[in-house]
């Protein structure tokens, strides 16, 4: 391979380019990227052996953090040279200047001609640098371009939140693999969303057939979690979305709601889903399961959720909503919460939204609760909200989302602009940690890989904002997701996002083509604001997907089963403007028995596809509800 300048510039600095001869490593390969990077002459030839100079405390986690590089350093020389000498890692624990609250997750990492060396401020930052390094080292390079990192994060804290109770419970094997995934991209914080999907010893009518955690794979999965620099803090909602608990006796009679309730955007619902906070059996329930669940967590904190009570004020504690005040009424079992929470030792984390709506009652909130502001918006107002929180003086953490629910492929610019506007509304208002949901409403019809966009972009905002917020993605989506450096896999699963956005329809957590699907043929709200011309673009572009997936060539060992997501979520996304045109199509053409035929046999191999790639990622339980959802558009099509 011919010589080639080099050069690089972050944190506003061109320092300089080089010639250098072969494959070379730069820091342009790394994710996220480093805060401050200075280019220095030379580089790193791979062509011998590297051996580390550190302290025995530290052995275990090289051996952790490098296993993935391991053949890397092994391989033979390129130019046959003999490997009679090595190359020195030289790590140690120092201070490497203030940096707040990330001070501990610190590091400077020096990459010379003939040697590395490895400062950090703590075990995090040692952590830290040696991921970096090994994304170095795993770049494909025969050489690494000398430089010197400074780096820490802008937050603290930086997690993921799996939903595992709208249907799909992963594989403990599914759950290892993003964990160590996760970790490769400095996400130090796991949270598994639980409304009913923990197997609770004396609540088996609960989670009979949903294939629930237990007790020893949460344990298990908290060890393998702390193993990798990641800590798995419990979650169980304790108020709202009990939907799952309040339609079997005898817990329906705690529930809040006896009879039809509004939404706040108007519909009116008779499905169960808020305790009574008035009922002394509502708290005795939540104690119960706090009893069970917290001990199999090492981490002191605990999201007790706490979002969407809907009900309230609505049912049984109506009354008292009136005497005393929503907000009121709400507080006081929120204490209540908290101090169960406290009884077991934890710090309690709770969603933001009900509490917000009652800014007059924030300062009777205790002072050691942790909100969280969730909102899934482009233009969620998050710098508002941070403000509120912020001079109420409690550490806050900002929650946006993957956009990846109610979706199929997702919602990419919205996915993008959400995570970027939440990491620099919490900067600018002193959040504390920067939590990334991922939901999984109607069924968690969205595969995996989708959900990607949102976890890599977000670990890379969060980390240092200056220098990700304009990230190539779908080139990194490529590197780093799915072993590709040619960009092709990750500009797929960006375009696939984007699909919808040809519709000029925007809609508030969904997409149009889901909506398509998800409404009934005979409601209007199926193809609202749909015109034929629209769903031809939309479908058109889906075809052209569809042609270059099938080019496509992934790598990693689950190249394939991704490459078949991929394909069957860009099929569910055709079938959706296919529906789409036959429904706008007029009265003659809806009863057209032929286009009906096409619909339901296109419908049928979605189902089989659907079933078999739940399988490959996912427990059983949950899979016989998310397909009932294209069952009921099957049998539209059948009747």
């Amino acid at each position: 391979m011919p010589s080639a300048a080099r050069s690089f510039e972050t944190d506003g600095l061109c320092v300089g380019a080089f010639a250098l001869p072969g494959a070379l490593a730069t820091a342009d390969c790394l994710l996220p990227q480093p805060r401050k990077v200075r280019l220095l002459p030379g580089a790193l030839l791979l062509d011998r052996p590297l051996r580390f100079d550190l302290a025995e405390t530290a052995a275990a986690m090289v051996r952790q953090s490098c296993q993935g590089a391991a053949q890397v350093l092994r391989r033979p020389s390129s130019s046959g040279q003999a490997r009679s000498s090595v190359r020195t890692i030289h790590l140690r624990t120092a201070a490497v200047g203030a940096a707040g609250a990330s001070a501990e997750q610190r590091y400077r990492l020096r990459i010379l001609p003939e040697s590395i060396e490895l400062h950090a401020a703590g075990p995090a930052g040692l952590r830290y640098g040696l991921t970096t390094l090994q994304q170095l080292l795993l770049a494909g390079g025969e050489a690494i371009q000398a430089m010197d990192i400074d780096d820490w994060p802008d937050y603290p804290v930086r997690g993921v939140m799996l939903d595992i109770s709208r249907c799909k419970v992963p594989t403990l094997a599914t759950l290892r693999n993003l964990i160590d995934r996760l970790s490769a991209w400095k996400i130090n914080h796991l949270q598994l969303y639980m409304e009913h999907a923990f197997a609770y010893s004396a609540h088996r009518r609960v989670w009979r057939g949903a294939s629930p955690l237990t007790a020893p794979q949460v344990r298990e999965l908290d060890a393998y979690c702390a193993a990798r620099g990641i800590e798995l803090a419990p979650n169980q909602n304790s108020f709202g979305h009990l939907e799952r608990w309040l339609r079997h006796s005898p817990y329906s009679d705690l529930a809040e709601s006896d009879g039809p309730y509004t939404t706040p955007w108007g519909e009116v619902r008779t499905v169960r889903t808020t305790l009574n906070p008035l009922h002394p059996g509502s708290l005795r329930l939540v104690a119960s399961l706090y009893e069970e669940l917290l001990p199999l967590f090492r981490s002191r904190l605990f999201n007790v959720g706490c979002d969407e009570t809907w009900e309230l004020g609505q049912g049984r504690s109506r009354q008292a909503c009136l005497r005393r005040g929503l907000g009121q009424v709400y507080l006081s079992f929120l204490k209540k919460i908290h101090r169960l929470v406290r009884r077991h030792g934890r710090r309690m984390m709770f969603w933001a939204d009900i509490a917000q709506q009652h800014p007059d009652l924030l300062p009777d909130l205790p002072d050691d609760v942790i909100p969280l502001i969730w909102g899934y918006e482009a233009d969620h107002p998050f710098d508002a909200q941070c403000r509120t929180w912020a001079e109420r003086g409690l550490p806050f953490y900002v929650c946006p989302g993957t956009s990846s629910w109610c979706s199929f492929g997702g919602r990419t610019s919205n996915c993008l602009a959400n995570l970027r506007n939440a990491a620099a509304a919490g900067r600018r208002h002193g959040g504390v940690g920067y939590l990334i949901t991922d939901w999984g409403d109607f069924g968690h019809r969205q595969y995996l890989p989708v959900s990607y966009l949102g976890f890599l972009y977000g670990a890379a905002v969060s980390w240092c904002g200056r220098s990700n917020e304009g990230l190539d993605v779908a080139r990194a989506l490529s590197r780093h997701a799915f072993n590709n450096a040619d960009g092709d896999g990750g500009r797929l699963w960006c375009d696939l996002g984007r699909v919808h956005e040809l519709s000029g329809i925007q809609r508030p957590n969904r997409t149009v083509l889901f909506d398509c699907l998800r409404f009934a043929a005979d409601d209007p709200r199926a193809v609202e604001g749909l015109t034929r011309k629209t769903v031809r673009v939309m479908r058109e572009a889906v075809e052209d997907l569809l042609a270059r997936a099938a080019r496509w060539r992934p790598g990693g060992t689950e190249g394939d089963l991704v490459k078949g997501e991929l394909q069957a979520t860009a099929v569910v996304l055709r079938h959706a403007c296919r529906r789409a045109a036959y429904l706008l199509g007029g009265g003659r053409r809806r009863k057209t028995v032929a286009g009906r035929r096409r619909l339901a046999a296109e419908m049928r191999g979605i189902i089989d596809r659907h079933r078999r790639l739940w399988r490959a990622r996912n427990r059983p339980g949950g899979l016989a509800e998310s397909l009932s959802y294209f069952l009921r558009n099957l049998g539209e099509y059948e009747g």
